[in-house]
């Protein structure tokens, strides 16, 4: 399984819709989840900044990363990127083939 970080920023008229932020949030997962039973997620965190949450997740490639970004679009996200992430210690050995 790779490991992916899902950068997500919600629309503008989701800021009005915040006491839903919960039920919102849980149906994106059961989408996911049905979607694409093979992810695993490992971690989600609120952000203040650029993007508004970011989700720490494993899957078996990058379409299946693909579905989840569109999964997060479809449910109200005005942006969702995908980012492949390699642990460093994975990063340091790929550095000593070269």
């Amino acid at each position: 399984m790779q490991t992916f970080i899902l950068m997500t920023k919600l629309a503008s008229e989701a800021g009005s819709q915040v006491k839903d932020r919960a039920k919102q949030g849980q149906t994106w997962m059961n989408q996911v989840r049905e979607s694409c039973p093979e992810v695993k997620f490992v971690a989600h965190y609120a952000l203040l900044g650029s993007f508004d949450f970011l989700s720490v997740y494993q899957a078996p490639n990058p379409e299946v990363a693909a579905k989840v970004s569109m999964i997060s679009l479809a449910n109200g996200a005005f942006q969702a990127q995908s980012w492949t992430a390699i642990e460093y210690k994975r990063f340091i050995e790929l550095t000593e083939e070269l």
